[in-house]
């Protein structure tokens, strides 16, 4: 059994990498075939939440992995409405996994895709999301939680594929309400229904594998459980290939795709990133995931993204390819005593 669900999220990775290329290959920014933290951000600015007019796109990437994570679980009948567990805080916890992000500028996903494309920069962010979550595991281990869930109506887990789906009806028949970017990186996108189907399939495997970045690394470390991990090696792998064969492979620090070199900033903007995704038991793809499934919790923590998301461009404190901005430092210094604050409040008293 072991054997075959190891198989299984290889083939799942391997699935996600290559869908990432033909993304990348069909009009996606460089090394974003796929980007949680991109793809909300530019969904939040298609929808007026945000003014940077470089990365205002509804990406159907993000529609279809919340979907195909909903079918998955009808499926599979691992659908579940539940939520209550400490909503607010996993909002604001979202909210610091997007300026942690964005100052890096990429999602863990598009960590391990820029690493497929050469770009060493993301292996500083790597170390970096590592220690972020060696920080969280220390917290775990000594007693933080979130507290329990509780169980739901089904309506109140669907709230956001309707959002979704009533998303998608928009971008197909009436796209004229939406703001497109015409030009930066809103403006590179694969055609509609190529990335819509990508979305459906790698929801439907995320769904059904669990796959997440964060996990992996969490259980690799608890545990000598490196089952999650196998999935983001052959994302790993996949795409890289992918990129060598397509001539899309750039080793080096200087001249990557929507990706700046300050060591430093790409290091702590993915420690607070992965610290806080530690916190909340899983990276923004397994937010979406889960929230596509009936966790309410994880649709407010995805909420929580959107809006930090467009805190980030209306106050200036994404990064650029030109490096991070005084402003982004500064919220990337706050996230870390907010989160810490958060860890310690939430940590389970001893009983005498």
């Amino acid at each position: 059994m072991k054997n075959k669900q190891t198989l299984l999220i290889v083939i799942a990775g391997l699935v996600v990498g290559c869908a990432a290329v033909v993304l990348t290959a069909n009009g996606n920014p460089g090394n974003m075939g796929f980007c949680i933290a991109c793809f909300l951000r530019d969904t939040a600015g298609a929808l007026g939440l945000h003014r940077a007019e470089v990365v205002q796109y509804v990406r159907p990437e993000i529609i279809g992995l919340i979907l195909g994570a909903f079918i998955m679980s009808v499926f599979s009948k691992e659908f579940a409405a539940k939520g209550g567990s400490s909503p607010m805080t996993r909002f604001v916890l979202g909210f610091f996994v997007m300026i942690g992000a964005l100052m890096f500028l990429g999602c863990p996903l598009r960590m391990v895709l820029r690493i497929a494309g050469g770009d060493l920069n993301a292996v500083v962010g790597l170390v970096g999301f590592a220690c972020g979550i060696l920080c969280g595991v220390f917290f775990l281990k000594n007693g933080f939680t979130l507290k329990r869930t509780y169980t739901l109506n089904k309506l109140e887990g669907m709230w956001l594929q309707i959002i979704a789906a009533a998303l998608l009806v928009v971008l197909v028949l009436v796209p004229s309400v939406l703001i497109f970017s015409e030009k930066g990186p809103g403006s590179m996108h694969a055609p509609l229904f190529l990335a819509l189907a990508c979305g459906l399939v790698v929801g439907m495997l995320a769904q059904k594998t669990r796959l997440c970045m964060v996990g992996g690394i969490r259980d690799a470390f608890l545990f000598k459980d490196f089952y999650l991990l196998y999935g983001f090696c052959a994302i790993l792998v996949a795409a890289l290939v992918g990129n060598l064969v397509m001539g899309k492979f750039n080793l080096g620090f200087a001249e990557q795709p929507v990706a700046f070199n300050d060591a430093l900033w790409n290091f702590l903007g993915m420690a607070l990133c992965g610290l806080a995704s530690a916190l909340l038991g899983g990276c923004p793809l397994r937010q979406l995931i889960l929230a596509g499934t009936g966790n309410s919790d994880s649709a407010v923590t995805v909420i929580g993204m959107v809006v930090g998301a467009a805190f980030c461009h209306n106050w200036g404190l994404a990064s650029s390819a030109n490096g991070p901005t005084a402003n982004g430092k500064i919220a990337v210094i706050v996230g870390f005593v907010v989160v810490i604050c958060i860890a310690l409040a939430n940590m389970r008293k001893e009983k005498v």
